[in-house]
């Protein structure tokens, strides 16, 4: 049987029959269109053993370098380890190859094992071990790295850098980034998106179009990489305008082919709102892949086109286009969205027949846990979710940062917070998993729920991430709940400072100062907003009867039924008042006459819908609204009268989570 080696070898030439010397010797000699003969093939089947030892320091190198570069690393490795003293090339080269087979782990401990035998390490080595620490996310070993290039000065290294650069950004490392980026004499483009792209991942879109600019200046010509992520940065901002003349520039740089930056701009236009322009990019493609399909899919269901998304998702399968759990996830999106029970049943069995039927699973993954984890906690049943956490790890299944992301979510909604406090610390202790941004912006939007406003700032000062948006909002909402109008503003200016764009953080803050009845402030608010071109994401609610979607705006009067809708608005509002219900007037960001603000929470998109509910389906039966944002105090408190009136489970969908009110009461007992 013969090895790896020998197979690749068969149609090559042969070289020598005998060696008499290995300085006779070369890698010139066993390139690849040379043959061994039978006594070097019996020589490598010894060595690849580790029967025979090579006694020759450059015959075990050439060796070496041909299973290298055939692929062959295990027989590879046999060799290197009877190597007494390999060169620093050797050691690169056998770290060049487990990178590209994707052996990172195997990369890390080869790293290791040289600094052990006390081995020469150079920029190449630590600019590979670093890559490979990156893919796996090992943040301490990494950082082990960076403190050898240092101490030995070669930190300036142009690849090394670079891949510094990338591995801090990714930790959320910012500054440090910046200051090894900053350092460099010569800066190549891979140094450039590098330190771009960890802007654009830090979400500091102000910093990312300062560089790029900067970036041009100095002469560096702009890659696909470098505009995909001035094209995630425009998202980010939420500028359309500027995302169109960023299109412009990437048309003028000749990458109207590039399936990357093509992709990025449907995606940009579709999460924007201009579905047209995205579907014209996506129109023009030549090449398209999943990641293309799936963007337009999900762009159609993020502006309301749910019957485009199904249609273009039915050109999919006719083109015989791969489809993944991503397109599946935006449909089903689509279908909770509309309210559109009877289409998302029948996607369900579409999913079943066409996915899980071929690919059954025996056994229940992390991912299906996290979903039934996650499901709970969206619909406030806490303890469900801590008692399915329970039950999974019971079965050997071990946690990811999912599951404690859908585990703190759920002790949020359900005012867990002992426990999910216990949760945040358990998660690196027990599990090995490391606090992410994403994990802290959790638990801050967790503590600020619960009132613990000054421990969420500390815990935002203290964690090992520049500030993130994520983190700043959730503080800032939990500001507004508990009404505390200096921290309030704090936080809202850092996320100015940011560059966020989210109309939501000033309508927020426009909140706390009406609480306040600072309504000089509010009109402030405003006219920053429309100072930066934003404006308020305007509430709608979605109720699905007899197969058709009816939708509702606040303040709607367009419906065919409305002189139904007023007359049964005008009973329950009768109805409530008498059973002991009085209006909260403070979620009207108005100056106006309490009687006016009464008026306008009566014309709130919920109630609209609910009233509209109650006349057009069977007595006793179930209402599904669906709203697009958060429902506010007095709905809620409404909301909870009226099924107690009626006698009708009332299930809301907000912005957040599920309320499924019956008989007075709502499933998040009045915290969300």
């Amino acid at each position: 049987m013969l090895s790896p080696f020998f197979q690749s070898f068969r149609h090559a030439r042969k070289i020598p029959s005998r060696v008499s010397s290995s300085s006779t010797f070369s890698s010139r000699s066993l390139s690849l269109g040379d043959a061994p003969s039978s006594r070097f093939s019996s020589l490598l089947r010894e060595v690849s053993k580790g029967v025979v030892g090579v006694k020759s320091h450059r015959l075990a190198t050439v060796l070496f370098c041909v299973y290298r570069d055939l692929g062959c690393l295990d027989y590879a490795r046999k060799v290197f380890d009877q190597i007494s003293h390999p060169e620093a090339s050797i050691c690169v080269a056998l770290l060049v190859g487990y990178m590209r087979r994707e052996l990172y782990d195997e990369a890390i401990a080869f790293f290791e094992l040289m600094r052990s035998r006390d081995l020469e390490i150079d920029g190449r080595a630590c600019n590979f071990a670093l890559k490979a620490c990156s893919m796996v996310s090992d943040y301490e070993r990494g950082m082990g790295i960076i403190n050898i290039a240092v101490d030995k000065g070669i930190q300036r290294n142009q690849f090394l850098a670079s891949s510094m650069v990338n591995f801090l950004m990714k930790f959320g490392k910012v500054k440090e980034a910046r200051m090894i980026f900053d350092g460099l004499r010569e800066r190549d483009v891979v140094c450039w998106n590098s330190t771009i792209g960890g802007y654009v991942q830090a979400r500091q879109f102000n910093d990312v179009f300062t560089l790029f600019f900067e970036m041009c200046k100095y002469g560096v010509r702009p890659t696909p990489v470098t505009m995909t992520s001035i094209i995630q940065a425009c998202e980010g901002v939420g500028n359309l305008d500027l995302g169109k003349s960023v299109h412009g520039f990437v048309l003028c740089l000749e990458m109207g082919d590039d399936v990357l930056v093509l992709t990025s701009l449907v995606n940009m236009y579709a999460k924007l709102g201009d579905v047209v322009n995205a579907r014209r990019v996506f129109d023009g493609m030549t090449m398209r892949n999943l990641v293309s399909w799936n963007a337009m899919i999900s762009g159609y269901v993020q502006s309301g086109f749910v019957h485009e998304a199904f249609e273009l998702f039915s050109q999919l399968l006719k083109n015989h286009c791969r489809f993944d759990s991503g397109t599946m996830v935006g449909l089903i999106h689509g279908c909770a969205l509309t309210a559109n029970f009877e289409t998302g049943k029948m996607l369900h069995g579409f999913i079943y027949r066409v996915v899980i039927h071929y690919s059954l699973v025996s056994e229940k993954d992390v991912v299906l846990w996290n979903s039934l984890i996650g499901s709970y906690g969206m619909h406030g049943f806490g303890d469900r979710a801590l008692a399915a956490f329970h039950q999974m790890k019971e079965e050997g299944v071990s946690p990811n940062e999912s599951t404690f992301v859908s585990l703190l979510t759920a002790c949020n909604h359900s005012g867990l917070v002992e426990e999910g406090v216990g949760l945040f610390h358990s998660m690196e202790k027990d599990h090995n998993i490391r606090q992410s941004e994403k994990l802290y912006a959790c638990f801050v939007d967790l503590l600020s729920r619960a009132g613990c406003l000054e421990e969420a700032e500390a815990l935002i000062e203290e964690m090992p991430f520049n500030s993130s948006s994520a983190s700043l909002e959730a503080l800032l909402n939990g500001c507004r709940t508990h009404k505390n109008i200096n921290l309030g503003v704090k936080t809202a200016d850092k996320l100015l400072c940011l560059g966020v764009a989210n109309p939501g953080v000033y309508v927020v803050l426009s909140n706390i100062y009406a609480v306040a009845r600072r309504w000089d402030k509010v009109d402030h608010v405003r006219r920053l907003m429309r100072q930066c071109g934003l404006k308020k994401t305007p509430g709608y609610s979605l109720i699905e009867t007899g197969n058709r979607l009816h939708t509702f705006l606040a303040g709607d009067s367009s419906h065919p039924k409305q002189l139904e809708i007023d007359e049964n608005l005008d009973n329950l509002k009768t109805e409530v008042e008498a059973s002991g219900y009085v209006p909260d007037t403070s979620c009207i960001l108005r100056d106006v006459d309490e009687s006016v603000k009464v008026k306008l929470l009566w014309g709130h998109s919920e109630r609209l819908a609910i009233a509209f509910g109650l006349l057009s389906t069977p007595a006793g039966s179930l209402i599904r609204i669906i709203k697009n944002l958060c429902v506010c105090n007095d709905c809620h408190n409404v909301t909870k009268y009226i099924s107690k009136i009626v006698q009708r489970e009332i299930v809301v969908r907000d912005a957040n989570r599920f309320h499924h009110f019956k008989n007075g009461k709502c499933s998040c007992s009045d915290y969300w």
